[in-house]
């Protein structure tokens, strides 16, 4: 997330890199979520959750170390860094739940209704323009989203808008993020997060100690199992290091269609691993997503490259 300072504008060769970068994060992205289905089938959701804080944070400390981003700790904002952490970890917990059920890609394709949630709850409470258009285009985004939701609601019942709840956390998230991000370095920030996460996942899985729960009752791994936590962890830190570096390369407007891929790049991993491949009914409604996702991105970007003093479009967009 940019400060309220200008960015420089990016040269051809930083774009192009930055195109790269994200285009090797969507790849990444969704083997967080292979590697989380395999460790769900014998570890409790809340504890590969807690793998991929500890991972990811370890993976991130030598870079808040070497960038000095303690210093940048904003301690005084704890309580919201503290609800971030609350906020991802329910995310994290209903959507490795989520996999344990359900196809990768299927499950992903319902969790990009996020971008149309984000659009929705920006205008409510951060007083963003949307305008009717925008609007609609949530709408099918939302129609396309049950177009997968009700044939899994059939198969695996409520489990299938654990989804819908994942991305409701999340896009309530970025609009904390990009309220923060104007003042905190972005990786103390993600750090923080992490720490955050973990103390939440350790609280609930010694609330749920003994009690039987697929979701809270801790296991201790045994041989390929710690390997996929590790993995879960790994593939997140990598993703997201790449994701960060992109977005300094290059402008989000650029890169924000190249996260759809992860739909696709989702599926042929699915289908390589576990042989799923999302029926005609669900590949419509990922089109639908996908084209009302990036029919949002398109009005976004076209709105806010307009001048500022014209209030009277201002008013009328998007």
């Amino acid at each position: 997330m940019s400060s309220t300072s200008a960015r420089p504008v990016s040269s051809a060769s930083e774009v192009t890199t930055g195109l790269a970068l994200m285009f090797l994060s969507v790849m990444f992205s969704p083997l967080i979520d292979i590697f989380a289905k395999l460790a769900v089938v014998t570890i409790p959701s809340a504890e590969v959750t807690a793998g991929r804080f500890v991972v990811q944070a370890l993976c991130m400390l030598p870079i808040v170390i070497w960038r000095r981003s303690f210093a940048d700790f904003s301690w005084r904002q704890s309580l919201f860094h503290a609800i971030r952490g609350l906020i991802i970890t329910v995310s994290m917990i209903s959507f490795v739940t989520t996999l344990k059920y359900m196809a990768v890609a299927d499950a992903i394709a319902i969790f990009f209704v996020e971008p149309i949630m984000v659009t929705i709850l920006g205008g409510i409470f951060l007083k963003e323009t949307i305008g009717w258009r925008r609007y609609t285009a949530c709408g099918a985004g939302f129609f396309g989203a049950m177009l997968i939701i009700q044939p899994s609601f059939q198969e695996v019942g409520y489990i299938a808008l654990l989804p819908v709840l994942s991305a409701l956390c999340i896009a309530i998230f970025v609009l904390m993020t990009r309220v923060l991000s104007h003042r905190e370095d972005p990786w103390a920030m993600q750090f923080q997060m992490g720490i955050w996460g973990l103390i939440f996942c350790a609280v609930l899985l010694f609330i749920g100690d003994g009690s039987g729960s697929d979701l809270f009752d801790p296991v201790v791994p045994e041989g390929s199992a710690w390997f996929y936590v590790a993995g879960v962890g790994a593939m997140a830190a990598i993703a997201g290091i790449f994701g960060v570096y992109a977005y300094r390369a290059a402008p989000a407007s650029t890169l924000a269609p190249l996260q759809y891929f992860e739909i696709v790049s989702a599926t042929i991993f699915a289908w390589l691993v576990f042989g799923d491949f999302p029926d005609a009914v669900k590949w419509l409604g990922i089109a639908i997503i996908t084209a009302s996702g990036l029919y949002i991105l398109w009005r976004e970007r076209r709105f806010a490259s307009r001048p500022v003093s014209d209030t009277s479009e201002a008013t009328l967009a998007p």
